[in-house]
């Protein structure tokens, strides 16, 4: 038996009586974890302390050649309340947590990315509209340093073009097609100079915001294949005007 601080991804039906819930957690990275499926009071309570970006912590019951591990004693650990109540934030996350499942697919414990997701989750509830317009792009950005994609931003000149797969600006285009270049080139210097104090304060029109988030998913495609299949992604794509 292990005590976890968690957060939830996502949860998959498993059979009539139980659901398997995705979680990042900070003492074992990725892990799977079993869920009562039942309309229970105790299975309503574990749901609802288990929605997508939520913080909990449990008992689990790690046994050597288990994949999915019981749970017991699973408490909410981070109050979030715009994060279940508005109906943007909760966009929001159920985006960020479908990204995260993907990317964190074979992640072991990493304590500084656990605390970074804990601190841009504890920003993103207290965000107001422009900080939650801009919060997508800004979060990945950053979110790129803890996963050792993060692009070299001492290689930009403006006019240069940015080479998705290796993370640098060039002088030209590579052989392959995944780049960046003009405006969308130096949109990525720009959201390196975005900062947790100021990012708030860009101001982007609609078309403008499509065109980062969308570079910034195929720069994370580029690297991680299985985003191509965000279900969630056009859905931010049209949420902010």
């Amino acid at each position: 038996m292990r005590q976890l601080h968690c957060i939830a991804l996502h949860t998959v039906r498993y059979n009539d009586r139980n659901n398997i819930l995705t979680a990042f957690s900070l003492e074992e990275g990725r892990v799977s974890l079993l869920i009562p499926a039942s309309a229970s009071k105790e299975a309503r309570r574990r749901r609802a302390i288990t929605m997508p970006m939520s913080f909990f912590e449990c008992i689990a019951d790690l046994r050597h050649g288990h994949n999915i591990a019981n749970i017991s004693d699973v408490k909410p650990s981070l109050a979030l309340p715009q994060l279940t109540a508005n109906p943007i934030k909760i966009t929001v996350t159920l985006f960020l947590a479908e990204l995260l499942g993907a990317v964190l697919r074979d992640t072991p414990e990493d304590p500084p990315l656990f605390n970074y997701l804990s601190f841009a989750a504890e920003r993103l509830d207290r965000a107001d509209i422009g900080e939650t317009a801009n919060f997508p792009v800004h979060f990945l950005f950053r979110l790129g340093h803890f996963l050792g994609i993060e692009p070299d931003i001492s290689t930009y000149r403006k006019g240069r073009v940015f080479d998705m797969l290796d993370g640098t600006f060039r002088d030209s285009a590579p052989l392959h097609r995944r780049f960046l270049d003009g405006d969308d080139a130096d949109a990525v210097y720009m959201m390196s100079r975005m900062t947790w104090d100021n990012y708030g304060r860009f101001r982007f029109n609609r078309e403008q915001r499509r065109r980062i988030l969308s570079a910034i998913i195929d720069y994370y495609t580029a690297h991680y294949t299985s985003l191509n299949r965000l279900k969630s992604l056009e859905v931010m794509r049209e949420l902010f005007d």
